[in-house]
């Protein structure tokens, strides 16, 4: 029996545990790959409080790993499978495990391709964040793939930095709104490649330009191209959870401001959560508001 369980060791799932260690919790951390979540795909962190120059993903995220197990949190490789909301765990390799109190940070993937190089190029080019990466990238030509608001609002996001954005859109108009719509087509360093889909991604250690494919007539263009920014969606790690907790229609995790979940004693916090702005910085104060609510919770409790 523990005092705290937390599903997933991104940022936000390493910061409950520090915090829910330093307050005296017996606590365990459940992380199906290296702790250290989808940051560790990102080559340059440059909007990380206290850091002048650039750090890693790794090195920040094997920094924050190594301090919350210097606080006592036990971290443990495996990938949960299910849970109940008698808050029992099961995980792929057999383990069952009980807690108090529950926190939830599985995080979410960006939605991929699948083409050619977007893999290899991971972290080198190809990018899920332009609000992460976008200023590496100052007066160079980008593609962003994608019609969504997302899309359009990080194609908008970029123009302050890069020289040029061409959107890359399957279909002969955009899913987004209206507004941001026009704010896309009226700004001058934006170009639109309708009726096309990325087919490959070149580049050795860097993206240097991409393969694409025109719909309505089969041919394949190439696009020179120094970064590619990805917004076919996301998908929240919260499979397991359904019927168990609440979640809006996408499978992210309602909460209340202090991270509560509609199961007394489970929290989510992270980019697993429905909310506005889903960075290292966010999921960083959720995974401390989590675990100080899970602390008083515990609290509350009959002795």
């Amino acid at each position: 029996m523990y005092d705290l369980i937390i599903l997933g060791g991104g940022a936000a799932g390493l910061s409950a545990g520090l915090y829910a260690s330093r307050g005296g919790l017996k606590t365990l951390l459940l992380e199906k790959g290296m702790p250290g979540g989808l940051a560790l795909t990102t080559d340059v962190i440059e909007n990380y409080p206290g850091f002048s120059d650039p750090i890693s993903g790794i090195k920040l995220m094997g920094g924050m790993a190594e301090q919350a197990r210097n606080f006592g949190v036990e971290i443990v490789t495996d990938n949960i499978t299910g849970i109940t909301k008698q808050k029992n765990i099961t995980t792929q390799n057999g383990k069952n495990y009980t807690a108090q109190t529950i926190i939830i940070a599985t995080g979410a993937n960006p939605r991929r391709l699948g083409v050619e190089g977007e893999e290899k190029l991971s972290g080198k080019g190809v990018s899920y964040c332009a609000t992460c990466d976008g200023p590496l990238f100052r007066e160079k030509d980008v593609v962003v793939v994608g019609g969504g608001n997302t899309a359009i609002e990080e194609a908008l996001f970029l123009t302050r930095y890069v020289k040029k954005v061409t959107v890359i859109h399957r279909r002969d108009a955009l899913r987004a709104d209206k507004i941001l719509e026009e704010r896309a087509k009226s700004n001058p360093k934006i170009d639109f490649f309708w009726q096309a889909e990325v087919r490959k991604i070149i580049g050795n250690d860097k993206v240097d330009k991409i393969k694409v494919k025109v719909l309505k007539s089969g041919e394949i263009k190439e696009i020179p191209s120094q970064a590619v920014f990805i917004y076919v969606g996301f998908q929240p790690g919260t499979d397991f959870l359904k019927g168990i907790i609440d979640m809006d229609e996408q499978g992210y995790i309602i909460t209340d401001e202090n991270m509560k979940t509609s199961i007394d004693g489970v929290y989510a916090c992270g980019d697993c959560r429905k909310k506005l702005l889903r960075q290292i910085i966010t999921a960083c104060s959720e995974g401390a508001v989590a675990a100080v609510a899970a602390l008083r919770y515990l609290e509350s409790l009959p002795k």
